[in-house]
């Protein structure tokens, strides 16, 4: 199956107590099912001080399931679910099923 959501994308958190925050996916991990999206699902994580690192509490953000995250509308930032279409050159391409934009190329 093609990837409805990819690295770079912009995306909607649907459920969740991130739910309506958006951002920018930094890494996708299919096996799991799961993204990483910038700004969101923020943890607070205890760290020891090492040579390179300062110790103390660091705010990085944890994975979230792509169950709970829909495209951002190129339209309108509003979430959308993507359909795909191949254009007449032979790319297949993902489109907003909300708008009808196409989201990448």
């Amino acid at each position: 199956m093609a990837a409805k959501i990819k690295k770079g994308d912009k995306v909607v958190v649907l459920a969740g107590r991130d739910k309506g925050r958006t951002g920018e996916v930094l890494q996708v991990i299919p096996d799991a099912g799961r993204a990483l999206v910038r700004g969101v699902n923020l943890v607070k994580r205890h760290t020891r001080q090492t040579a390179q690192t300062e110790g103390g509490i660091i705010s990085k953000e944890a994975t979230i399931d792509l169950s709970n995250l829909g495209i951002a509308d190129p339209k309108d930032g509003k979430a959308s679910r993507v359909g795909f279409k191949v254009l007449d050159d032979g790319r297949k391409v993902r489109i907003a099923k909300r708008s009808g934009e196409m989201i990448d190329g």
